[in-house]
């Protein structure tokens, strides 16, 4: 939602998507999301930007190999820094742009298949709830953005909004992000 807040026009067009598709539906439900294009392009490029941890779980070389000029050692100990993967300039243009669009016609996905894009690890070790939890992210994130519209607070611009993150092995906001509910969506009887 922050990345949202601070790129209205990514917003609107997100809510614009999920509208049409949903219609004067209340709620969202998991049928509808396969239809969702750009919310998923929206949702691989904050996860690029705010993976859900820093680090992967820890690996070990299990022989001698050269990696860039390093002799590295059998049973080496290897952490994987999915955060500056994500912001790495050889690998993204404009690495530090909220951009969902670089994600169109791409085949990159955060299943653990392109090494560019690792939020839940790869392989044996990557998350099994990947599916689950991303379903969960989507369900809450399209209802909140189908049911109402949403504004900063009086006074606030986009460029106000904090996107400076705690410290510690998952990311977190160091500072909690406000947004207003105004003009709901559908309206119910009273």
């Amino acid at each position: 939602m922050t990345e949202l807040a601070r790129n209205p026009r990514t917003m609107q067009k997100v809510r614009e998507e999920i509208r049409s598709c949903v219609g004067n539906k209340k709620l969202v439900v998991e049928d509808d999301l396969p239809r969702l294009k750009y919310l998923k392009l929206v949702l691989k490029e904050v996860m690029r930007l705010h993976p859900p941890a820093v680090l992967l779980i820890p690996r070990e070389t299990m022989g001698h190999f050269n990696l860039f000029g390093y002799d590295v050692d059998p049973k080496t100990r290897v952490h994987v820094n999915v955060w500056a993967i994500g912001r790495d300039p050889s690998l993204w243009e404009d690495p530090e742009e909220f951009v969902p669009e670089r994600f169109e016609n791409s085949p990159i996905d955060y299943s653990g298949n392109h090494f560019e894009l690792l939020p839940f690890g790869a392989g044996r070790r990557g998350c099994p709830g990947i599916s689950m939890g991303m379903a969960m992210i989507e369900l809450a994130l399209t209802n909140v953005l189908h049911s109402f519209d949403w504004e900063l607070p009086q006074g606030m611009t986009e460029g106000d909004v904090s996107m400076e993150e705690g410290a510690g092995l998952n990311v977190s906001k160091k500072v909690p992000l406000t947004l207003l509910p105004v003009t709901p969506f559908y309206k119910t009887d009273a």
